[in-house]
């Protein structure tokens, strides 16, 4: 291709947006405790795949993004909150302890003290 046929270039805005959405599956997926492995059965894809999805480094369809939605039980709008924030967006304290509790409470195996921690976290709760 000559100088002026450049395939055009994909916006830098455009990869930061699939950056986006694959950072926000993976925050739900966490959030909700499920694996990548578990994420890509429940969407039909290789666990390769979603590995890919989290990353942006391969671009989530429309249609694709409508399963993974429905997997992780959030609207569509979920997946683009934040964008358009300038630099990096920040995660809060709050919202990293949220993400670490998650992401800890889904590596316990057994079962039992998985309920102890979910009831605890129920009576720490009840107003």
């Amino acid at each position: 291709m000559g100088e002026g046929m450049a395939k055009p270039k994909r916006g830098r805005s455009t990869a930061t947006i699939d950056d986006h959405v694959g950072g926000r599956i993976r925050e739900r997926r966490i959030m909700l405790g499920l694996t990548q492995q578990q994420l890509a059965e429940m969407i039909g894809v290789t666990y390769q795949q979603a590995h890919k999805y989290e990353r942006g480094i391969n671009r989530v369809s429309a249609g694709r993004l409508f399963e993974i939605a429905r997997a992780l039980s959030a609207p569509i709008s979920y997946f683009y909150e934040g964008i358009g924030q300038e630099g990096p967006r920040q995660i809060t304290p709050h919202q990293r302890m949220l993400l670490e509790i998650a992401r800890n409470f889904a590596e316990i195996r057994n079962e039992k003290h998985q309920e102890a921690v979910s009831q605890l976290a129920r009576a720490l709760a009840t107003r």
